[in-house]
């Protein structure tokens, strides 16, 4: 199977000085097929970014199983996986080891692409928050991968860039992708399918529109 499954996902996390638990996932089962693009609507708080992150791999549900048939990305604009004292550079030179894609074409795209300039060949750990999610999506559309996760908009620069990011994105239409937002517009003009996330519970509709509508209805 070469889908992506998220099946009975349960997640709480402890409150009141860890006395308590509040659940942020009830019970959910998500599945992604190939080429499938989802928009996953909440308010902030409600979830989604535990889902992306469940997705990923970086957090672990309580209970249920993820199945993972296709190579899924870390989350878009997110740069917690660098190695924070290695340069840009070096980072890039590292991931595309990893992935086992050619080095050189990698960290061409990423200078390219991310336009750090000379901050490219400085410490990760002197970037803004900015130039980190420049630096993290730039790498993510250098590997070929199945399956795109965005986590909240794009936002990682100014607007011309992250217009530059959307289309980048958009570029990709066979591709898979899960975003979560509250943006409905930004749903709207990427997803072929939307749910939302209220309660620990997703809600799925017959199209994006109508979710849209339901969500605007909460």
């Amino acid at each position: 199977m070469n889908d992506l499954l998220l099946e009975n996902i349960h997640k709480t996390f402890p409150i009141r000085h860890g006395r308590d638990k509040q659940v942020v996932l009830d019970s959910i089962t998500l599945r992604v097929r190939p080429g499938e693009r989802w928009g996953i609507m909440g308010p902030n708080g409600a979830g989604k970014s535990t889902i992306i992150q469940i997705i990923s791999g970086s957090l672990t549900p309580d209970l249920g199983t993820v199945h993972r048939g296709m190579n899924v990305s870390w989350p878009i604009a997110f740069g917690g996986a660098f190695h924070s004292s290695l340069t840009g550079r070096d980072n890039a030179r590292l991931i595309a080891r990893v992935y086992g894609v050619d080095v050189d074409e990698t960290v061409a795209g990423v200078e390219d692409f991310a336009e750090l300039g000379a901050y490219l060949d400085e410490p990760v750990k002197t970037y803004s928050s900015g130039m980190n999610s420049r630096l993290s999506f730039a790498l993510s559309m250098a590997i070929d991968f199945d399956c795109f996760l965005v986590d909240e908009v794009i936002s990682v620069g100014d607007i011309r860039f992250n217009r530059k990011c959307e289309e980048e994105l958009r570029s990709r239409a066979n591709k898979a992708m899960v975003l979560v937002s509250h943006h409905l517009d930004i749903i709207r003009n990427n997803c072929d399918h939307a749910a939302f996330l209220q309660h620990g519970k997703l809600h799925f509709f017959d199209s994006v529109d109508e979710a849209i509508s339901a969500y605007e209805r909460m």
